[in-house]
């Protein structure tokens, strides 16, 4: 471990570089640039608040905030991981030239994905200050959730960046299971039915659906509940100890392949 802090320690600037390069490279052929950021997640919001309340006559209190909420912590997720998975082969070059520690990469995709998803909660608190919605105590509540998914969507970029090294096809069986992710987290419906259904445990045994219930008690001002607070932290930790582990396992073989 002491050799692990260390190590971390002597290259946290690359780290660092890493990051602001996949934040740059996010943006560069974009003529938004960062307004895209705070654009997409309003676009997508109304889109959604047209066709799930509107036309199909949601009463939802502050409709629109329970998708925003939903929307920008799953485009992390999704956006986080996908990042990661690639992360490996898209530095082949200075895989092959110098030695960095190899987590770095993985690790720097999810960081650069998170700044960028703390920078689109600006559209979070705009609208919901313009719908009214006022701050409680229980807004602090917001924390652990979104340290909860920083660590899951680290857990999983290693271990994708890990299969994705030997399985290329990796990329495009993920795009379809964040799809299904997607569906099972109740961004854009109410989930109370469904979890009375013969397949209600796939909503509530889903680590980001969790997340996001969490995460939604805290901005309506809501109390956590502790089994959405407790379960996705161990399922996270889970996989983050699987992922290392399987990453400097592999590790060595990179080179080989990518």
């Amino acid at each position: 471990m002491k050799t692990f802090i260390a190590n971390f320690k002597k290259y946290r600037f690359l780290l660092e570089e890493l990051t602001k390069k996949d934040v740059k490279l996010k943006y560069r052929s974009s003529v938004l640039g960062f307004v895209w950021t705070l654009l997409e997640p309003l676009l997508t919001m109304i889109v959604l608040t047209i066709v799930f309340g509107t036309i199909m006559n949601n009463k939802t209190p502050h409709f629109s905030v329970y998708i925003l909420t939903g929307r920008l912590l799953y485009s992390f997720f999704s956006g986080g991981t996908k990042l990661a998975l690639k992360s490996i082969r898209r530095n082949a070059g200075m895989i092959r030239k110098v030695y960095v520690p190899k987590y770095m990469y993985p690790l720097a995709a999810t960081m650069s994905s998170f700044i960028t998803f703390l920078l689109s909660l600006v559209v979070l608190v705009a609208v919901a200050a313009v719908q009214g919605l006022r701050p409680t105590v229980y807004l602090l509540g917001v924390f652990p959730p979104l340290l909860t998914l920083f660590v899951m969507v680290a857990a999983i970029g290693f271990l994708l960046a890990t299969l994705d090294v030997f399985f290329r096809d990796l990329e495009y069986l993920w795009n379809v299971a964040t799809m299904l992710i997607m569906y099972m987290s109740a961004i854009f419906y109410q989930p109370e039915r469904l979890l009375d259904s013969p397949y209600g445990f796939l909503i509530r045994f889903n680590p980001l659906y969790a997340v996001i219930a969490n995460f939604r008690n805290a901005v309506f001002g809501r109390p956590p509940e502790l089994f959405y607070t407790l379960y996705p932290v161990a399922v996270s930790l889970v996989i983050l100890v699987a992922g290392l582990a399987f990453f400097y396992k592999k590790q060595d073989r990179f080179v080989l392949y990518i």
